[in-house]
């Protein structure tokens, strides 16, 4: 009896402590939202709290800089090709501002990476017209040299932050690997619906502003698909977020219009091809299509993979505010 001893009660402890907390998920530590759960501010190091602050507040300033630079441009203080990029611009700053809180709180490295390129898009930008200028003004001088600073910071820390161990897949999925593979592939889903969104707003912006001749029709057009895009967004978002698979081919179908838009548009390129100056149009509608189309082929491809893994448990871990 006293060599059996030994083997029952290890054997009686082990049922009375907790599971391990390597094979089960810290949901009580995560904060459930409509777009998933983020992590809780006293969760995030002291480092990436300053960062991430500092982010906003730059953006911020960033923001109301550009509205400043419209309301002049739209008084006709500047051309039409300023006030094309100044619009642009908006769109991209409040899409960073929702990429680096998601891509913090909830550890996206899809968000972080859009957000560091959008920054290096701006740098660019900012060296091709500063180089360009005939006059440097010191305005102009030092809100060059902050740009630079500041979106180098940016970029650095950007690159640290994605490059950081993501434990989010554990925590929502736990042990099993298919649950988190299908995490990853839903994150992914919902920056790629994200990502359509913002393109075909810039593309429109580009369209409607870049000063070339656009018809009344074309006008209606671009109004009507811009509505359209923000409702086929929500559809998609809502599709992935909540495994509701008739709202995937419902999704489905509101492409189908944006990708035949896509078609009537290049036509008209081609029939019109040369009849103005500069080819702003034409490289703006170009470049905005092989950007869609890329996005949207991802898009479906990650669809079609969580598509059929509906119903195996990942929304009821995602939202749970109280699991054991």
């Amino acid at each position: 009896m006293e060599e059996i001893r030994p083997l029952v009660f290890p054997r009686q402890q082990e049922t009375n402590e907790l599971p391990s907390p390597n094979l089960q998920p810290r949901h009580r530590e995560l904060l459930p939202t409509p777009c998933g759960p983020i992590k809780r501010w006293s969760e995030l190091p002291g480092l990436v709290k300053v960062y991430f602050c500092f982010t906003l507040c730059s953006l911020l300033a960033l923001l109301i800089l550009t509205l400043i630079n419209i309301q002049k441009e739209s008084q006709g203080a500047a051309s039409d090709d300023d006030l094309t990029v100044s619009l642009i611009q908006l769109v991209s700053i409040l899409f960073c501002m929702y990429y680096i809180t998601r891509g913090v709180l909830q550890e996206n490295r899809q968000e972080l990476i859009v957000f560091v390129l959008s920054v290096i898009v701006v740098m660019v930008r900012s060296v091709a017209n500063f180089s360009v200028l005939q006059s440097h003004d010191p305005l102009l001088m030092a809100r060059f040299v902050c740009i630079l600073c500041v979106g180098l910071l940016h970029v650095i820390c950007g690159v640290l932050l994605i490059q950081t161990p993501n434990m989010m897949a554990f925590r929502v999925g736990g042990a099993l690997e298919s649950l988190q593979e299908q995490y990853f592939i839903l994150n992914l889903c919902f920056s790629m619906v994200t990502f359509d969104l913002q393109a075909q707003l810039c593309l429109c912006i580009l369209i409607l502003t870049s000063g070339t001749s656009v018809s009344y029709f074309h006008t209606i057009i671009l109004g009507i698909g811009v509505v359209w895009a923000c409702l086929t967004a929500a559809t998609g978002a809502i599709a992935v977020l909540k495994e509701v698979k008739l709202l995937v081919w419902i999704f489905f179908l509101q492409n189908l219009p944006q990708l035949a838009y896509f078609i009537y548009l290049l036509y008209s390129i081609i029939t019109q091809w040369g009849e103005s100056k500069t080819y702003t149009l034409e490289a703006a509608a170009i470049t905005g299509c092989v950007v869609s189309v890329v996005i949207k082929s991802v898009l479906f491809w990650g669809l079609y993979r969580l598509y059929h893994s509906f119903g195996q448990g990942l929304r009821e871990r995602m939202f749970a505010s109280d699991n054991h």
